[in-house]
This record gives C-alpha cells, structure tokens and sequence, in this order.
C-alpha cells in the first residue's frame, strides 16, 4: 500500500512508496530508505512521532517503533531526547537522482517564428461544454462543483507571506524574468511535490502558469509544434480541456472510463492522453494500478506523452493516498497542478513537471502567451509553502472537507435513502444516483432553484438526450423510464456538473462512457453501483440494472454558514423526486 504521513511539527505531509516486502516494518523501511535516498527526505527532515506516523498509516505503533529502531541502527535516522527522530546527516540522493540540477542558466528560448509558433484558432469561447466553472449566480445557496471553499482561504497567512515575500525580494523581481517563473516558487515546488505526492522533480524542470486550462494550451501548441496531432481525453472530464486541445491544433479523441479509470488499451494512434489518475473526475475512481503500468508503457513503446492532471490530489479521505503517476516515468508524463483548489482559483496559480524534451517548446508558449505568471503572487507561495503554512492549510482542510463529506453522506442516507453516493473517497464532489423513474435532471436542477438552491445542468457538459416522460408518474418534472441507462455523459464526451439520463450515448462524437462504477471505500458506500457498464456505440453493455439520472455534487463550495442550508434544501428535492422510489 502507499502511504501518506504528516511530519508533525513541521506540519507537512510526506508521500511514502509502495510498502514492499513480506512484513509491513520491512516494507515500511524499504519506503523511508527511498525517501532519503531520492530527496525527499533531506538531511536534518524531522519524522512525525511513531504515533503519528502509525495514525496516518493505519499501522501498529509497536511496527513504526520497531522500523525506526532500525534505521537509527543503520544509520539512516537520528533520535536525540527533546528533538525527535531525524534524517541523520551525509545521506545524499543518488547522482541521476530527483533533484539532480540541470544547467544553472535559465532555459534557453529562440525568438518566434511563424515555423514554431502554433497560433491559437480565433474561435471565441461560446460553446455550452465551456461551462465548466461554477459562474456567479443569485441563488443563496450553491451545490456545483468545481471550486473550495473560497470563506476559508487562509488570508491571515497569505498577507504574512506577502509581507514576507516583499520584504526580502530584490529589485528585480517586478521586471521581466524567466517565463518558466520565480525560482523561489520552482525550488519550493519540486520539494513539496517530491515529498508530499511522491513526483520526482527538478526545480530546472518545474514551470509556473495561470492555473490548468493555461497549462493545456501551452502543451497542447508545443505538441502540436512538435509534430503531435491526436490527443486522447477521458470520455468522462472536463469541458473546456478539448475545446482548448482543438485550438492548438490537435484533434481530440475520446477515450472510455469505467470502474479501473481511463481505458488504456483504446489508446488507439494517439500521439498523447491527458489523465486524472488519481481521482478521476467525475466519477472518482483512480486509475488502477494495472492501468497505470500500462499507460507508461505505451508512451515508452510509442514515443507519446502522459499528461497528469492531478487537480485534488491533497484531498483523500479513506483511502490511502495515490502517488502521483509521473513517478513511474518522469520522461514519459508531464504532472500538472494547481492552487485552484488547495488555496483559491483566483490566485491563477499552477505548475507543470515536464519532461527535459518539453522544457524548451513549453517555455516558448509561455513566453508568446504571457511572458511570465504575475511574480508576486508566487513570492508569496513560496513563503507559504516555505514556512510550514501551506502544509497546514491542506490539513485543516482535508478534515473540513473530510467533515462536510460525511455530513452529506448522513444526510442522504435520512432523508433520500433511495439514492446511491459514488466518488467520495476523495476530492470535493460526490456522485449521486436516482433510482430508475426519478424525475430528469433539468427537472431536478429547476425544482432546487425554486427553493434557493443552485444545481449545475446539462449546458454544463453539452447536449444530453432526456428521456421521454412518464405519462403514469405523477408530481413535478419529467420522469426517468430508465430506457437509455445513461448516468454520466455529455456533449464532447464530458461532466462537469449534474449528469442527465441518456439514452445510451456519451455524447455526440463519444467513443464511449462509462456511469460511476466504483464504491469507495469509507463511508457512505452502502448499495455501490455495479462496475463496469459500458456505455458504446448507443447501447448499455451491461443491463443487469439501469441507472436513474445522477448529480455531481461539488460539498467543498460553499461557506461554512451556507452548507447547513444548502444540505438541507438537496435533502428535500431528492426526498421528494424520490419518494416510494426503490
């Protein structure tokens, strides 16, 4: 199993490998060797207590005692009365390790030329799959996916950072830089990144953007520049994310999802794949590691490129964390993250990992795009990240979030037992499912705003077709017969918010999708929908059992004193569309 580890005092968490090995403290101790081997665990680190280790890893106290016994023996850690267990000092990571530097000097950058410029299309942004970001509405109270809870961005420590940031910052910081950004952002990130999510990066290889639909763009006009023409995306996503793939240049083709995650072998002749591997979005399930095995051996064998989008990676709650899969080949994928949802998507904070033969082509569409993300914002990052502060901000939120989660689950349970809950071992959103004959999804989203409370619809991932009505059913809105089993589709093969009943289809263009099929291990998983069912070429592969029309719920949005209300205004929409329902 991966585990993941909080090294109190410090506040931080830390990514721990596989734990190999027949015993769990061989495995255990295989982990902490790698972690000092490769950087993650510098020289001086301090280790959380064998308490708190054993906690967070769901082990015996007796196992961790045993393992760091061992290791002190060996002398890979020190324990000093008043100062903990320590990496001890003189344990260097390999030569071709993580960390190993390029080159000091700044990437070199060719001026533009028409031959290495991919020019984005002019097309304006108006198509109904853009919608994929929760947008301002009247509304007291908001269910939609896709933002945290903006009321607990920690202020009092951003405006300490800032401070901090401004006042050791030399001049020449507010003129024009590396387009790669601040160097004090890229070293602070390729040292979270290794520690907490298991990435082997090199700060000459990290690159600051303006959140992740940038970093698509400027991946998508350097494959494209490199001769790259298919990108393969999971049938099941984001929105914007093909949208802006076409405007580089590239055409997209989808792939399905089902209860393992992406479907690798219909990787077909794609020259690359953007992936969720580690909560896949909508439906939550994590690649399986067969999956992931063979997604880097596909980009081996062809040449093609893994891009790893891990947009909520911080936030497992019953699972042990999924490192990321730019681990396995740091070559092969690119890792992309954000502080959209740790911190807050206004900052427009991101970073790419990239392989050393994208460094060049990437850094030049950064340049031509913008130059250089905004330097203040990511001085203040990286004193956050540097002082502990952001480390213990993931955690507070992590048990908020981990709070609000089961709060929702009880309350389903109460008040809709009718109604099945996927995808919540992680992340910010749930799954939720009608039973078959449920009223539709417009009409569920029309019935929640005449009680105040915002749902997203079908214009938020495309066209969906609704089924016809039940001449029988009696109340509000059109029913679900439950003819087409379709529980998660949309136009262009994506979700981004509520997920309408189908009639078969994943969306126009679709090569196929797959309903949430995975139950979670934690709580709530009680009647988990059976895995699986493919939905291709128009036609459920499996029909054991027909979905009724599904909800992604975004529990991680609204403030702290709206969430009571909004709770309760879901509970009785779901109550009453699916009252006598079974």
């Amino acid at each position: 199993m991966d585990g993941q580890a909080n090294l109190r005092g410090t506040g931080v968490d830390l990514h721990l490998g596989p734990l190999t090995g027949t015993r769990v403290r061989a495995g255990l101790e295989n982990a902490l060797r790698d972690a000092v081997r490769d950087g993650r665990l510098a020289a001086g680190t301090r280790l959380p207590s064998s308490r708190t280790l054993a906690a967070d890893l769901g082990i015996a106290r007796n196992t961790v005692a045993d393992a760091y016994g061992q290791l002190i023996a060996e002398g890979w850690l020190t324990a000093r009365q008043g100062s903990g267990t320590r990496v001890a000092p003189g344990r260097p990571g390999p030569p071709d390790g993580p960390r190993t530097r390029r080159s000091e000097r700044p990437a070199t950058v060719r001026p533009a030329t028409q031959a290495n410029v991919t020019t984005p299309s002019e097309q304006t942004l108006t198509r109904a799959g853009l919608m994929s970001f929760p947008q301002e509405t009247r509304l007291p109270y908001d269910l939609r996916p896709g933002s945290p809870d903006l009321s607990s961005f920690p202020r009092s420590a951003w405006l300490a950072a800032t401070r901090q940031a401004l006042r050791r910052a030399p001049n020449d910081v507010f003129g024009y830089g590396d387009p790669r950004g601040r160097p004090e952002l890229r070293e602070e990130i390729a040292t979270y990144l290794a520690r907490a999510r298991g990435v082997r990066a090199d700060p000459e290889l990290v690159l600051i953007c303006s959140g992740f639909l940038q970093a698509v763009g400027l991946l998508g006009r350097a494959l494209r520049s490199g001769g790259a023409r298919r990108m393969a995306v999971e049938a099941l996503g984001f929105p914007d994310t093909p949208t802006i793939l076409r405007q580089a240049g590239l055409t997209t083709v989808e792939i399905p999802v089902d209860a393992d995650g992406a479907r690798i072998d219909a990787l077909g002749s794609a020259d690359a794949v953007l992936l969720t591997p580690s909560h896949q979005y909508p439906t939550g399930v994590p690649l399986s590691p067969e999956r992931r095995t063979a997604v880097v051996a596909w980009a081996r064998r062809t040449g093609g490129t893994v891009i790893e989008d891990d947009y909520d990676g911080e936030f497992r709650y019953d699972r042990q964390a999924v490192g990321a899969l730019q681990g396995l080949d740091p070559s092969a994928v690119v890792y992309a993250g954000t502080a959209s949802k740790s911190l807050a998507p206004g900052l427009r904070l991101g970073w790419l990992v990239l392989p050393e033969r994208l460094l060049e082509p990437v850094t030049l569409q950064k340049r031509m795009a913008d130059h250089l993300s905004p330097v203040i914002e990511q001085l203040a990052l990286a004193e956050l990240i540097a002082s502990g502060g952001y480390d213990r901000h993931v955690r507070r939120m992590r048990q908020h979030y981990r709070r609000r989660r089961d709060r929702l689950v009880a309350a389903l349970a109460e008040h809709a037992p009718a109604v099945r809950v996927h995808g919540i071992a992680a992340g910010l959103h749930a799954v939720i499912e009608l039973p078959p004959g449920s009223p539709s999804v417009p009409a569920l989203t029309a019935r929640a705003a005449t009680l105040g409370l915002a749902l997203a619809g079908p214009t938020f991932y495309g066209d969906l077709p609704e089924p016809e009505a039940d001449p029988a059913s009696s109340g509000w809105g059109t029913r679900d017969e439950g003819a087409g089993g379709a529980g998660v589709g949309g136009g262009g093969g994506t979700v981004a918010g509520a997920v309408g009943p189908g009639e078969g289809s994943a969306g126009a263009g679709s090569a196929g999708a797959v309903v949430p099929g995975v139950g979670d291990a934690g709580v709530g998983d009680a009647g988990a929908m059976d895995a699986g069912r493919v939905l291709t070429s128009g036609a459920v592969a499996d029909r054991r059992r027909v979905a009724g029309p599904t909800l992604v719920i975004g529990f991680g949005g609204p403030p702290e004193h709206a969430f009571s209300g909004a709770l309760e205004r879901l509970c009785s929409v779901l109550a009453e569309a699916t009252a006598g329902r079974a």
